[in-house]
């Protein structure tokens, strides 16, 4: 059951989290972030960012250009950890039967988002011609009410209203008939982040960055291979010396960040070195081309 008052508090963040993206872009609007605030919130933190984590995954290879609307993995993330948690779905068919669908049914309300939007856009433009900077200051700030509904009123009326119709999936899917239902639905769910991966090597330059991709395969499997060998070894040795009890569970991580840190500051300096002098047709090294989309 979820409460009322983080009902509340997850409507306040989800009409928060556009505004942050589409203005001060502090990563609040990310689907990691929300998964998070609403982990914090409904009282699992370790169900909201792995959630999150698998939403952040799916959509790192999408972007939008220009206007265009993309899913709303964020609410997403907000809808599928809530109903995770109070219903006690499983966070794996919680992405795939929540997180997911709502991220694409939501692109609507982010298109009349936009929509409603240019009534105050074209407001700010006659007040530029009449020189009205309080009517422009007044008119940007209400722009903001349509984009923040655009997301806290779905948000708000699933949490309000889609508990029974939620639950009623729960029950379904967990009788004896419906187990494969559920097994497909883990089986998608572990499928989408690397599906996410997959977009997004799509769109990187890798022609001229092969080396680095095969580098940082490479250097992964050595590093779980390593880890995992001191991992055991450290196990062993606890069940040996009484008193010891080393943690080596994030080592591997630290170790593929250092890494990853070292690759771009190289990757930095390489772009650096290559800029040429600043024109309108200046171009850096690392910018997409034609052949490689």
């Amino acid at each position: 059951m979820i409460q009322w008052w983080q009902i509340l508090l997850l409507t306040l963040y989800s009409a928060y989290q556009i505004c942050d993206e589409l203005t001060i872009v502090s990563s609040a609007g990310s689907p990691m972030f929300a998964g998070f605030i609403t982990g914090l919130v409904m009282g699992d933190l370790k169900t909201g960012l792995w959630i999150g984590s698998a939403l952040q995954l799916v959509v790192l290879g999408v972007g939008t250009f220009g206007g265009a609307s993309r899913i709303d993995a964020t609410s997403g993330a907000v809808l599928a950890t809530a109903f995770s948690v109070a219903q006690g779905i499983d966070a794996e068919i919680a992405i795939s039967t929540i997180g997911v669908p709502v991220a694409g049914l939501l692109t609507y309300a982010d298109i009349l988002g936009r929509f409603t939007t240019t009534y105050f856009a074209h407001r700010v433009d006659a007040a530029i011609e009449r020189f009205d900077y309080k009517a422009i200051e007044r008119n940007y700030l209400l722009g903001a009410i349509p984009w923040a509904a655009s997301r806290a009123v779905p948000v708000f009326l699933a949490l309000a209203f889609g508990g029974a119709l939620v639950e009623t999936m729960v029950t379904t899917i967990e009788l004896p008939q419906y187990k494969w239902i559920a097994a497909g639905l883990t089986l998608a769910a572990r499928m989408l982040p690397g599906l996410g991966f997959a977009i997004l090597l799509h769109y990187l330059p890798l022609k001229r960055n092969l080396h680095y991709l095969a580098a940082g395969f490479g250097i992964t499997a050595m590093l779980t291979v390593l880890y995992g060998n001191v991992a055991s070894l450290g196990g062993a040795v606890a069940g040996v010396v009484e008193g010891f009890n080393g943690n080596f569970k994030g080592l591997s991580m630290i170790g593929i960040a250092i890494i990853g840190i070292l690759l771009a500051v190289l990757h930095y300096q390489n772009a650096r070195r290559t800029v040429v002098a600043p024109t309108a047709s200046t171009v850096e090294s690392g910018e997409i081309e034609d052949d490689e989309i």
